[in-house]
């Protein structure tokens, strides 16, 4: 019973301190941070990094990459004019 709960315990301190998109997003960027004013364009989510949340952790790991910005795309690149 003892190992059981330790088991338990620890399976829950790593779903809290792990996100899909915190661990493997990369570097968080100042554009994913900051929030955008009004009329600027909305950030885009990582589809594919809040799926793997809800299903691996739960809301815990969702809310925490929002918190961090890494739920969110970088900052799309301009490509140049040809």
């Amino acid at each position: 019973m003892q190992k059981l709960r330790h088991l338990a315990l620890v399976a829950l301190a790593s779903a809290t301190l792990s996100s899909c998109a915190t661990v493997f997003g990369g570097p968080i960027t100042t554009y994913q941070k900051t929030k955008p004013a009004a009329g600027e364009p909305q950030r885009e989510v990582r589809v594919g990094a809040l799926v793997a949340d809800l299903l691996l952790t739960g809301a815990i790991g969702t809310v925490i990459d929002f918190a961090t910005g890494a739920i969110y795309k970088p900052q799309p690149t301009a490509t140049p004019a040809k």
